[in-house]
């Protein structure tokens, strides 16, 4: 369940040892980042976040090389064998992998967080902190002190607080219910729109997906490819269409699954698979603080309308209607909610969640700056970001928009999808197709077209 991205630099690797104190010297920044998790005993509790007494920087930053010719392929493959490692429990859930040895002067850089630690629009913020907008940047404030561990939490402490947080809970309900009563009708009526909100987002998640090839039992393995693609692609087709940029990318991934699935005999006539879209709930003061404020809206992709402009007039008939359903607001709801529910009766919602068939598919769009970055005085060429599997979900499709860039980012079970590169070349060519069918020029610069997918072993 981490989240991460493999970024790629221009200009020689630096130092490991120089990466290491340009992190550590900004860690005050990112305090969780030496926290790990405590659990209660016996459950009685969520897990709690406390500094770690043992943190190493030099475990959670590695460095390693691509072997001979340095190209691509081999970064994906690393990427896919790194990616597919479980972040250890015990420690803080993150590790950067510094790569040396791509060709052409470069290097990479991969990312893996929990999912816990961050949601991707916060995570964006929580990145900058490692990156400067110039390439000689102005000095970082250090801390006022160093920083000190402080001493874990015991077990019995950890059963008292979990006990105690149960026993309050209630009673911050009712006081929060009378407040809302005592309050304007507007308030009132707020908590309304909540409830068809919450409504209209069980029956989308009841209504089960229909069978696919990407709904599969999957292993601890993954595949990693990526898909390179121009923001203003997208951005000319919006203008000359209609709706929003997710439009676009729900309809480019649509045609792309469409075709890989007629390719491997699959009958795709009338078929709508459905799209898990991760949404944020994070206020924007909230913008760059640590934590998971994330849920989710089902979004059609009509796999059988092989005509990319029908099929985007649909898709934005459908996300407008799923808006003025309020999924959005059901979802805030539903997740305030869920910090009410005991530890074991969430735990028992989520196995039971992962054994339904909500949806086919995970795509996660998260806007990123649009400015050139650097690290340690190089320049950040390109960002593929990577979203995790779900249980019999062997497919997820992540954006980010960088510096004029949108790329795409697919992450496959190993044994599922041992031909994502053919999925990867159908993505390609399905950017391609929703341009010509807009009349916009396909803006993607002369780039090697996505090559073999990495694999893990």
């Amino acid at each position: 369940m981490h989240v991460g991205a493999c970024t790629i630099f221009e200009g020689p690797a630096p130092e490991h040892e120089e990466l290491i104190e340009a992190i550590v010297s900004r860690l005050h920044l990112v305090p969780r980042y030496r926290q790990r998790l405590a659990y209660v005993p016996f459950e009685q509790g969520r897990p709690v976040w406390v500094d770690d007494p043992h943190f190493n920087p030099r475990y959670h930053v590695r460095d390693t090389a691509l072997p001979k010719p340095g190209g691509e392929d081999e970064l994906k493959r690393l990427a896919a064998r790194v990616f597919s490692q479980a972040l250890d429990r015990a420690k803080p859930l993150w590790e950067l992998w510094l790569v040396e040895g791509l060709k052409d002067d470069r290097f990479a850089l991969l990312s893996k967080t929990h999912h816990a630690l961050v949601d991707g629009i916060s995570g964006v913020d929580i990145a900058t902190v490692l990156f400067d907008a110039a390439p000689d940047p102005m000095p970082i404030a250090q801390p006022e002190q160093e920083w000190v561990p402080q001493p874990p939490p015991s077990d019995s402490q950890l059963l008292a607080d979990a006990l105690l947080e149960r026993a309050t809970v209630p009673g911050e309900i009712v006081r929060g219910v009378r407040a809302t009563l005592r309050g304007p009708r507007n308030i009132v009526g707020r908590v309304g729109e909540g409830l068809v909100g919450v409504g209209a987002m069980a029956w989308a998640g009841l209504n089960p997906a229909p069978a696919s090839p990407f709904n599969v039992r999957i292993g601890p393995h993954r595949r990693f490819t990526w898909v390179r693609g121009e923001l203003a692609t997208f951005k000319a087709v919006k203008d000359a269409t209609g709706g929003t940029v997710n439009d676009v990318v729900l309809t480019v991934v649509a045609g792309a699954l469409g075709r890989y699935m007629r390719l491997h005999g699959h009958p795709t006539d009338d078929v709508v698979l459905k799209a898990m879209v991760p949404i944020s709930i994070r206020a924007d003061v909230d913008r760059g603080a640590l934590g998971n404020q994330l849920s989710a809206m089902w979004a059609p992709l009509p796999v059988g309308m092989t005509d990319p402009i029908q099929r985007l007039l649909l898709i934005r008939h459908e996300m407008q209607s799923i808006k003025d359903s309020g999924q959005a607001v059901g979802a805030q709801v539903l997740t305030s909610l869920s910090g009410f529910a005991p530890p074991t009766i969430v735990a028992q919602a989520a196995r039971l969640q992962s054994r339904q068939r909500f949806f086919n598919v995970v795509v996660t769009n998260v806007p990123g700056p649009q400015f050139p970055l650097y690290m340690l005085g190089r320049e950040l060429e390109a960002v593929f970001p990577l979203v995790p599997l779900a249980k019999n979900t062997a497919l997820g499709v992540a954006l980010m928009s960088y510096n004029g860039q949108l790329n795409f980012g697919l992450t496959a079970d190993f044994d599922a999808l041992p031909d994502v590169e053919m999925l990867a070349e159908e993505l390609e060519s399905s950017i391609e197709e929703i341009a010509a069918a807009a009349s916009v020029p396909d803006r993607r610069s002369q780039r090697p077209k996505a090559g073999a997918v990495g694999t893990s072993e």
